[in-house]
């Protein structure tokens, strides 16, 4: 009761204000943090990933889109730290505040559930989330800098794949993250954690390995990708993921281990192309993994009805009476819903309920 209560009072003006300047905030932090490693491309720095894309898709998606003024804060508390403030600031606004708007626009085309339970989900999330709704920003930031004579022509498309990537990237490390956490089950069953231990120190001791090594060996971090999303789907699978490009990011830019001895523009091609196959990889992969055996659950379950039906026919018996679901269980309605609102409620209220 004291959660739902908590959540009312969200709903009021003052919980909404709260809401915006939580997003701002939590955007500013990750920003910082993805400022701490950049690449130099054709004479602009730009993120490898950059983690604020991916609290902004993931903040519209739970708390609904009249949150996107915090975004817009965020972005611009970033882009002050950055440089002075200057008319060509309210174009990168926009275009940080519309790409994660258009994201999220287009995942509810796609009926986008937020639990990622379906191999169309991770689909919609990379293509549609990322890949495409990222080309605002990468678009419209890298054409301003053009426009204001801050970067030559010719280097255009160099900064603008660097930068495109690098949004892409924060959408699909940060959000599938954010996402599982808002809708995990707290506290997480014992059952698995020997073997969550066990998966926790291999990656510890086979990631560094891997990416520091002067042999290039990126592909061992594979076996490791698949060995949690067989195990541990999603939860897994993305934090490996993040973690390796993490350690991967950092000894680019330090032009280290697998990436010493290259250019600049080799680092950035390399990096992008490391990080973007094994989020793919990890993404996809968990969210087969998880339909499947969402699949095979309910072909048990269906089974088992009918089996129930067939012992009771045989002795002669009415068959039981099948209980209809409980469509006021609000856990249960948040957790399948689709975003796209289409259950008549507001967008803007479709909150958590309580801790799960």
């Amino acid at each position: 009761m004291a959660a739902v209560v908590g959540i009312e009072e969200l709903r009021r003006p003052g919980g909404y204000a709260v809401q915006v300047l939580a997003v701002a905030a939590c955007y500013y932090a990750v920003a910082r943090l993805g400022l701490l490693r950049g690449l130099t491309v054709e004479g602009a720095v730009v993120s490898p990933i950059w983690p604020p894309t991916g609290v902004a898709v993931a903040a519209l998606l739970i708390l609904g889109l009249r949150c996107w003024p915090g975004i817009t804060i965020g972005a611009f508390l970033t882009v002050m730290y950055l440089t002075a403030p200057r008319l060509d600031v309210l174009g990168t606004l926009a275009a940080q505040t519309g790409a994660p708007v258009a994201a999220v626009l287009l995942l509810r085309r796609a009926r986008f559930h937020t639990d990622l339970s379906r191999l169309r989900d991770g689909v919609a999330l990379v293509f549609l989330g990322a890949l495409t709704a990222m080309l605002i920003s990468s678009t419209a930031a890298v054409g301003l800098l053009v426009l204001t004579g801050k970067l030559g022509a010719d280097s255009f498309y160099p900064v603008w794949l660097a930068w495109w990537v690098g949004d892409a990237m924060g959408v699909l490390l940060v959000t599938p993250l954010l996402l599982l956490l808002h809708g995990a089950r707290w506290p997480p069953s014992l059952a698995r954690w020997p073997e969550a231990v066990a998966l926790t120190v291999v990656a510890c001791c086979l990631v560094p390995v891997a990416v520091y090594s002067s042999i290039s060996m990126l592909y061992l971090v594979y076996p490791l990708l698949i060995w949690a999303a067989l195990r541990f789907q999603l939860e897994g699978s993305v934090l490996c993921a993040l973690m390796t490009s993490v350690l991967a990011t950092v000894a680019a830019t330090d032009g280290v281990g697998a990436f010493a001895g290259l250019s600049r523009i080799e680092i950035m091609a390399k990096l992008q192309t490391f990080n973007g196959s094994m989020a793919l990889t990890a993404l996809l992969l968990s969210a087969l993994i998880t339909e499947q055996r969402n699949t095979r659950s309910s072909v048990e379950k269906a089974c088992q009805e009918l089996v129930e039906v067939l012992e009771h026919l045989t002795t002669g018996d009415s068959p039981p009476p099948r209980p209809l679901p409980d469509t006021g269980d609000t856990k249960t309605t948040k957790t399948t819903k689709d975003i796209d609102g289409t259950d008549g409620t507001d967008d803007d209220q479709t909150r958590p309920t309580g801790p799960r």
